[in-house]
């Protein structure tokens, strides 16, 4: 059974900051790339960030610069962190494994102004 769960949402005023986790069961993430997106209500689902299994990243612009993506791969768990939230980060995020395409439930964001 492969499962991914998001974890680390929540509501949180513009300016501030949150940990997203995605701890993975079942599978093994170390030699995967493994990717953040997320979903605005009403909106598609679209591309936050990814990081390879050597550790390179790549960013979508609306939060390059503000969002750090990482991985422990000895906890097999992937992390992103946002600072400087602003109202339009609101979504709901997940995680996914880009080669498998495996998907976590979500964990709502929301960002007040």
């Amino acid at each position: 059974q492969v499962q991914l769960v998001e974890s680390g949402g929540g509501l949180v005023q513009a300016g501030g900051s949150l940990t997203l986790s995605c701890a993975a069961s079942g599978i093994i993430i170390s030699g995967k790339p493994m990717g953040w997106y997320r979903q605005a209500p009403g909106k598609q689902r679209e591309f936050v960030a990814t990081i390879t299994s050597g550790g390179s990243t790549n960013y979508a612009d609306s939060v390059k610069g503000r969002f750090t993506i990482s991985r422990d791969n000895a906890q097999n768990t992937l992390y992103l962190q946002m600072n400087n939230l602003k109202p339009e980060d609101t979504a709901v995020y997940y995680c996914n494994t880009l080669w498998d395409n495996y998907w976590g439930q979500g964990t709502q964001v929301t960002v007040s102004s």
